[in-house]
């Protein structure tokens, strides 16, 4: 009967000393658990890099050529500042007679001998999306010391509040003059630059310099 206690009591003794040392192992971990830095799903993803590149303006190059000239113009300003080409095309387009200056009884002659004639009605003046262009570059040959009149219903018929807009030409001879102006004038609204003329044998190189002179 002793032996049977004796063995009771020892039974009893481990099994105290089991579960006390369950309860300082489970403690132990518990301090080395809240020691530890809790990685939540912030700390485990990699934080999103800042991109600190400007916003670049959208640009728009619209233009009216006769001959080509203006057209090669506007496609190397689109092609410099990866903007957008929006052509001027008369609904009543010029035929090579109609653009025959030397002679005085061609259409552009007339044109010019009645200014009542010069409203051009076009295919289109609408630009889709045109509250999107912060910049808007016009192209142009100049007539008469004048900006080429199938300009003139784009103008007026376009609201350029807060934009930047800023005419280019191309001629045989003639200056810029006062085209840019007189077309400013018209619009009646918009941040209107000085204007560049060039060449009718307008080169990239010549454009792409111009451009980036702007720092658009």
């Amino acid at each position: 009967m002793k032996k049977v206690i004796s063995l009771l009591m020892v039974i009893t003794v481990l099994f105290a000393f089991s579960a006390c040392s369950n309860s300082a192992e489970n403690e132990s971990e518990t301090q080395n658990t809240s020691s530890q830095p809790q990685i939540t799903s912030d700390t485990a993803t990699e934080p999103e890099s800042k991109d600190n590149t400007a916003i670049s303006s959208k640009i728009l190059v619209v233009y009216f050529s006769a001959s080509g000239n203006t057209e090669n113009a506007a496609n190397y300003i689109a092609k410099a500042t990866k903007g957008e080409v929006f052509e001027l095309e008369p609904k009543d387009a010029y035929s090579d007679a109609d653009l025959n200056w030397t002679n005085p009884d061609s259409r552009v002659n007339y044109e010019h001998e009645n200014e009542s004639a010069r409203n051009i009605e076009l295919v289109s003046s609408t630009v889709d999306n045109w509250d999107d262009y912060d910049t808007v570059f016009i192209g142009y040959p100049i007539w008469w010391q004048i900006a080429a009149w199938p300009v003139n219903h784009f103008i007026k018929n376009n609201d350029f509040t807060g934009k930047t807009v800023i005419p280019f030409c191309t001629s045989t001879s003639s200056g810029l003059g006062e085209s840019g102006k007189l077309l400013e004038e018209m619009a009646g609204t918009g941040n209107w630059l000085e204007g560049k003329r060039f060449s009718e044998n307008v080169s990239e190189n010549d454009v792409t310099d111009w451009v980036n002179s702007l720092d658009l």
